[in-house]
């Protein structure tokens, strides 16, 4: 039997993932823009610090799309894209794919329930935000 439910992030908890990524980056002084989106991509929730430059929010929804449709981090898709010339060319003509780290698949459970983007701040830096958010609610990452 075949479920019809769909498991998807709530905006309320979109908003705390926000919150979290965002009081983690004022914790170290970092400027950064925070996404949320569902499982298939659509933004839910977005954020930035007072002084965060304007590309990174469109880098943060990439991020976050790029995590919740492959349900995995977008650092870990960009070493799979970084593995082979091939894969590497095809990249430049997924415009919304994101292969720097910051990204990261909320996980529910065993299931994807969304995904959540940072940027702005250095790589591990964006990625740590991310994981402080989602420790805060008792998430996954994908």
């Amino acid at each position: 039997m075949t479920s019809h439910i769909r498991l998807e992030i709530t905006p309320a908890a979109a908003m705390g993932l926000v919150q979290g990524a965002l009081d983690h980056a004022r914790a170290n002084g970092w400027e950064v823009a925070v996404a949320v989106v569902d499982p298939y991509g659509y933004l839910v929730a977005f954020g930035r610090s007072d002084n965060a430059s304007p590309p990174v929010g469109e880098f943060a929804i990439d991020k976050a799309y790029t995590a919740g449709t492959l349900r995995r981090s977008s650092k870990s898709f960009g070493e799979r894209m970084a593995s082979s010339p091939r894969l590497s060319l095809g990249l430049g003509s997924r415009p919304r794919l994101m292969a720097w780290g910051g990204g990261v698949a909320v996980v529910e459970g065993e299931t994807c329930i969304g995904g959540l983007g940072v940027s702005g701040a250095q790589e591990h830096e964006d990625i740590a935000c991310a994981e402080a958010a989602l420790r805060a609610l008792g998430l996954g990452a994908g």
